[in-house]
């Protein structure tokens, strides 16, 4: 868990998602929790790797994230650590998401999440999926960048 320098707490970050993806754009999103969602996420027990949004009847829902149940609650009065949650968005901002996902290819996955001012909140990306030469390309540019810096690093 990072602090950030705009003042907000990073809980989670999928990592993977900048792998497989080619991120178009990012949203900020709220969620919609329940109370043993929010102990298990604020300890850092989230996962958002195999996550994604979708969009039904004019609403957003994050999918497949898994949210740890809580420890010290009651197995009865805890969660289901794959339930679909709703995304809070801008009606404005849900339409234009709509027309941009009906483009082939596009999808909405979680960046990463993370609590600002006592809110708990996703960053969705708009992506497009890379085959695979483009992830060679981006291991390849990503080397290339390192051995760049580390030779300008050695002469100093």
């Amino acid at each position: 868990m990072a602090e950030s320098s705009d003042g907000y707490k990073v809980l989670s970050d999928n990592r993977q998602a900048r792998h497989q993806y080619e991120i178009l754009e990012t949203y900020d999103a709220g969620l919609e929790l329940k109370g043993t969602e929010v102990k298990s996420i604020r300890a850092g027990k989230v996962n958002l790797r195999d996550g994604f949004a979708q969009i039904r009847e004019g609403e957003l829902w994050l999918q497949n994230v898994h949210i740890s149940p809580h420890s010290t609650t009651i197995q009865q009065y805890n969660h289901d650590p794959r339930r679909t949650r709703k995304l809070l968005l801008h009606k404005g901002e849900i339409r234009k998401l709509i027309g941009k996902v009906e483009q082939k290819g596009l999808t909405l996955v979680p960046l990463k999440m993370y609590v600002t001012r006592g809110w708990i909140k996703v960053t969705i990306a708009l992506a497009k999926g890379k085959k695979l030469h483009d992830k060679r390309d981006s291991l390849k540019q990503k080397q290339e960048k390192r051995e760049v810096e580390r030779a300008l690093k050695g002469r100093y």
